[in-house]
């Protein structure tokens, strides 16, 4: 089955209609209109239509993926920045994105974080237990430093 390419006016106004229920940047919208064959003409015509109109903001889109997987994926800034890299934002987006996520919230989260996963771990020794939640929360990309400030700020182990 051939998939039908799409006008450029059809594809501005699916576009439109895609950016004007969430955020996208503009990666994922180019990639969407590459898919629905449009002409690499008719994709900058399209592109700079959405930004010009506000559909399309790079830096909006990069504080809200942010916020979005800091708060609901429990990311940390690394992998976060990590992932808006990947997606082709800029480093200014990238930082005031990061930026933008609370110090005090972020850190809570952290800690609430890894009081959840402490509670699933099985570990032989404290040390064991420890090393674990390193582990996990460098994986959820928070840094070193970030983890074991929380691991050691607790009175009790976390």
């Amino acid at each position: 089955m051939t998939r039908k390419t799409l006008t450029e006016r059809e594809a501005l106004e699916r576009a439109s209609l895609l950016c004007a229920g969430s955020e996208h940047c503009l990666s994922q919208i180019k990639g969407k209109l590459e898919a629905w064959g449009l002409t690499a003409a008719a994709r900058d015509r399209v592109l700079s239509r959405l930004q010009r109109e506000g559909f399309i903001d790079e830096s909006r889109f990069a504080r809200a993926y942010a916020l979005d997987k800091f708060r609901h994926n429990h990311w940390g800034r690394v992998k976060i920045a990590l992932y808006l890299r990947q997606l082709g934002l800029g480093e200014a987006d990238r930082e005031a994105a990061l930026e933008a996520i609370p110090e005090g919230e972020y850190m809570d989260g952290l800690r609430q974080l890894l009081a959840s996963k402490q509670r699933t771990v099985r570990a032989a020794s404290q040390y064991e237990l420890r090393g674990k939640l390193l582990r996990f929360a460098l994986a959820r990309g928070f840094t070193m430093e970030e983890a074991t400030g929380c691991l050691t700020d607790a009175d009790e182990p976390v």
